[in-house]
C-alpha cells in the first residue's frame, strides 16, 4: 500500500454495474467516459463543501484504478497488467448543474475537492479485479454494498478501450462506476468508502460535507433543480422491479394460459410470442428480458458488424442469473440465431432462457442443455445468411409481441407470454385465484355436475365455492 499522488488525468465511467443500470432503467452497450480535472482530487478526511445556493450533492463510491505503465492500443486481455494499483474513490456531483453541463459534466463534477481517492493504494498484483468489494457509509449507515462481479465492462477492457486513442500514463486515474445506492448528502454528513479484497484494504475514505458560503456569480449558469433531478439524485427515478424466488415460484404454479386470460382481461391482447417450440417443452421459463436485435442481412453492414465481438456475443456474455435473451428475427428461420456454443454459454452465466422467433442451429446440442430455447425452427446455416447483428438491450417485437429489457417473460409447454412489470402482481394473484376457481369447477364437472351457471360461476355456485375453499 502507498500514498496517492495527484493525477495528470481522470477518466471516469457513467454506467457499469448492472444494479446501476436497472435504477437508471438502460443498459450501455458500451462504456463510456467523462473527463474530471486534477484539480478536483482531495484526500481522505478533507472537508467537502457542498456549493452555496445547491442542494443536490450526489455521491457515488466507486473503484478507481491507477495506471503503473505506459498503455497506448492494449488488448482487453492485457488491460489489467497496465493497473498498477486500485483504491477507494468517491465522484461527486452537484446535481443542481447537470443541465448545464451538456453531457461533459465539467461543472457539475468537476469542482474542487469532488474526486477524493485512498487512503491507500492495493497493488494491482495482490489482488483479483473479478474479486473486489465496494462499500459506501452514509454517516456509518451501509447504502452501498457491491462486488466487481456485478460489473458491465471488466477493468481490463476499460484500459483496453481508452488506449485505443488516448494514452494512459503511470498515476492516471480511470473512475469505474458506481453500484445502486449512491444517494445525496448535506451539510454535516460525513461520506466513507472502502474496497476491500480477501485480506487487503484501502481503509475508509472519509469526506465529511460542509455548508459553502460563497454564492454563485450571475456570470455563469446557477443551480436549478426540479422533480426529476431530485429523483435522479436520490436513487428514486426508477423504483426497481425485482423478481424474487417467492414470485417466481408464484408465476410458475399458473399456466401460460391462465396468465394470457388475465393478461387479456387488462386490455394486453398481443403478449403472446407466437409460433414458437420449446428445447425442454415439460420446463418452466421465467425470467427478466434482455434483449438482441437483428437487421436484414446487407453486406457492408455484415462486415461492419458481423464479426468479431459482435452484438449478439455481447449480448450473450452479458447475460446474468435469471435473465432471458429475446431476440426479434423478424420471423427469418432461413438460418440460425443461436448454436450450441452460445447457448451452452448463456447457461453457464445462469440466465433462465433463450427465445428467438429465428432459427436455432445445432439443435440436437441446444436440446440437451438445461437452459430451455424456445424457437422457430431448425436450421443449419451461419448467422450471417440472413442477419446482421445490430441492437442490445432495446426494445424489439418478438414473434409478434413488444419485448422492453425488464419485462417478464414466462414460458411453459403452451408457449411464451411477456408481462409488464408493473402488472406482474396483480396479474399473478388474479391468475392464482383462477386456477383454483378451475380446481373446484372440473371437481364438479367430474362429479356429474352440469355446466351451465358453473363455468363461469354465478350467485349460487359462488357460495359453493366460498364454502369448498373454507374447507382447504
Amino acid at each position: 500500500m502507498t500514498s496517492i499522488a495527484r493525477p495528470g488525468k481522470i477518466i471516469a465511467l457513467h454506467l457499469n454495474y448492472r444494479s446501476r443500470a436497472a435504477q437508471r432503467g438502460r443498459v450501455p452497450e458500451q462504456p463510456s467516459y467523462f473527463l474530471k480535472p486534477p484539480t478536483s482530487v482531495a484526500a481522505s478526511g478533507d472537508v467537502l463543501e457542498r456549493p452555496a445556493g445547491t442542494e443536490l450533492l450526489g455521491f457515488e463510491g466507486e473503484i478507481a484504478l491507477v495506471i503503473g505503465r505506459l498503455a497506448r492500443r492494449v488488448s482487453p486481455d492485457d488491460g489489467w497488467a497496465y493497473v498498477g494499483g486500485v483504491t477507494a474513490a468517491n465522484d461527486f456531483g452537484v446535481y443542481d448543474l447537470r443541465y448545464a453541463d451538456k453531457g461533459s459534466n465539467l461543472r457539475s463534477k468537476g469542482g474542487d475537492g469532488f474526486t477524493p481517492l485512498g487512503p491507500a493504494l492495493l497493488t494491482a498484483a495482490d489482488v483479483d479485479p473479478a474479486a473486489l468489494r465496494l462499500r459506501t457509509w452514509l454517516n456509518g449507515d451501509l447504502v452501498q454494498d457491491d462486488t466487481t462481479a456485478d460489473l458491465l465492462f471488466g477493468f481490463g477492457r476499460l484500459v483496453a478501450d481508452l488506449s485505443q486513442l488516448i494514452t494512459l500514463e503511470p498515476g492516471d486515474v480511470v473512475l469505474t462506476g458506481t453500484p445502486a445506492g449512491a444517494s445525496v448528502a448535506g451539510p454535516g454528513d460525513v461520506v466513507e468508502v472502502e474496497v476491500s479484497a480477501g485480506g487487503h484494504t484501502t481503509g475508509r475514505l472519509v469526506t465529511p460535507i460542509a455548508a459553502g458560503t460563497v454564492p454563485f456569480g450571475p456570470f455563469g449558469a446557477l443551480p436549478r433543480v426540479d422533480e426529476q433531478q431530485r429523483a435522479d439524485a436520490h436513487g428514486t427515478a426508477e423504483p426497481e422491479f425485482t423478481l424474487t424466488p417467492e414470485l417466481r415460484a408464484r408465476i410458475e404454479s399458473v399456466g401460460t394460459a391462465t396468465l394470457s386470460v388475465q393478461l387479456r382481461k387488462r386490455g394486453y391482447h398481443d403478449v403472446f410470442i407466437e409460433g414458437l417450440t420449446s428445447t425442454r417443452p415439460g420446463a418452466r421459463l421465467t425470467g427478466r428480458a434482455r434483449t438482441l436485435r437483428y437487421l436484414p442481412y446487407r453486406e457492408d453492414l455484415f462486415r461492419a458488424h458481423g464479426g468479431g465481438y459482435n452484438a449478439q456475443k455481447r449480448a450473450i456474455d452479458a447475460l446474468g442469473p435469471g435473465d432471458v435473451l429475446v431476440m426479434e428475427a423478424r420471423g427469418e428461420r432461413g438460418t440460425g440465431t443461436v448454436g450450441d456454443i452460445l447457448a451452452l454459454r448463456a447457461q453457464v452465466t445462469g440466465a433462465a432462457g433463450i427465445v428467438t422467433d429465428g432459427g436455432v442451429r445445432d439443435l440436437a446440442a441446444v436440446s440437451a442443455l438445461d437452459i430451455p430455447t424456445y424457437h422457430a425452427g431448425p436450421h443449419p446455416a451461419v448467422l450471417g445468411r440472413r442477419h446482421v447483428p445490430w441492437d442490445v438491450d432495446v426494445a424489439i417485437a418478438c414473434g409478434g409481441a413488444a419485448v422492453c429489457p425488464g419485462d417478464v417473460i414466462a414460458g411453459d409447454g403452451d408457449g411464451v407470454l411477456v408481462i409488464p412489470p408493473h402488472l406482474v402482481e396483480e396479474v399473478v394473484d388474479a391468475a392464482i385465484e383462477q386456477e383454483r376457481q378451475e380446481t373446484f369447477i372440473a371437481e364438479q364437472v367430474a362429479a356429474g355436475e352440469r355446466v351451465e351457471g358453473l363455468y363461469p360461476l354465478d350467485e349460487h355456485w359462488r357460495g359453493r365455492y366460498a364454502a369448498w375453499l373454507a374447507q382447504r
